[in-house]
């Protein structure tokens, strides 16, 4: 990974899933709730030296497939700078499901190092529908905004199915070159599955670019995965009861990176 954003070797990315922000249905009335809430689980996430943190608005369901209401854009600002300013490190924005226009936006505004983007080539069926991806625009709005926010793109995104699939490979380098991306993330089929291997090593061997693990990393599958990512993006794992709907369990937390730890000596 560019030595700029992780100086480390195959790091870990935490996510902080908010809590039902302001306009979505399950919204409980209290913003401060949701901020006390992911400003909670970025204590918990710092103490034990997770490498980067993801804000996402992963309860907001059911999810707009493209641009975010003002509420939502201005609620997730809010959060994010604190999120940012407690973290001290490297925090990204995914603006679900799939607005990288707001999440360039929050991300420049709170001190976010870089974006998530679902979709960012090519054409996924999703539960939202078919989402077409935008690189066209998020690249030429990074380039007006005159900023390096990293942008980190899936390959076959979860709960979603290309079309007209290609072969993961040559998504992944067009993503990659046609795309722009700084980085890619391959998944497995929705949140907290597990990530093919098979998928991980045609990515890897097709492309040169740091390539990430986005869902299904667990304790138990972590030494073979780090064979080959770059790094990894935990969400589900670290919840209650490795469920993603739950809150961060610190204890979960604590033996992962523990174990984690001890096979990235074997990388140094």
């Amino acid at each position: 990974m560019n030595p700029s954003l992780f100086t480390n070797k195959k790091p870990i990315i935490g996510c902080v899933h908010l809590l039902p922000l302001p306009g979505a249905p399950g919204y409980e009335g209290s913003l401060n709730k949701v901020i006390d809430t992911a400003l909670a689980e970025t204590e918990i996430f710092k103490k034990h030296k997770l490498d980067g943190l993801i804000i996402e608005n992963f309860r907001d369901v059911p999810f707009y497939p493209g641009q975010l209401p003002p509420e939502t854009i201005a609620s997730m600002t809010a959060v994010a700078q604190k999120v940012v300013e407690l973290f001290g490190g490297i925090v990204g924005i995914n603006a679900l499901r799939n607005d990288a226009a707001s999440a360039l936006a929050i991300a420049l505004s709170s001190g976010a190092k870089f974006i998530r983007v679902n979709v960012h080539t090519g054409a996924a069926v999703t539960d939202q529908g078919v989402i077409e991806g935008k690189a066209h625009e998020t690249l030429r709005l990074r380039q007006r905004l005159q900023t390096d926010i990293k942008i980190f793109a899936d390959v076959h995104v979860k709960h979603a199915a290309p079309l007209g699939n290609r072969g993961i490979e040559l998504e992944a380098a067009d993503a990659l070159h046609r795309g722009m991306a700084d980085a890619l993330i391959v998944s497995g089929s929705g949140t907290g599955a597990a990530t093919a291997f098979s998928d991980l090593g045609k990515v890897k061997h097709y492309v040169k670019a740091p390539v990430f693990i986005g869902s299904g990393t667990t304790h138990e599958n972590l030494a073979e995965l780090m064979k080959l990512a770059d790094g990894f993006i935990v969400g589900s794992y670290f919840k209650k009861d490795g469920k993603a709907l739950n809150l961060v369990e610190e204890e979960r937390v604590r033996d992962f990176m523990d174990h984690y730890h001890k096979l990235k000596e074997n990388y140094e």
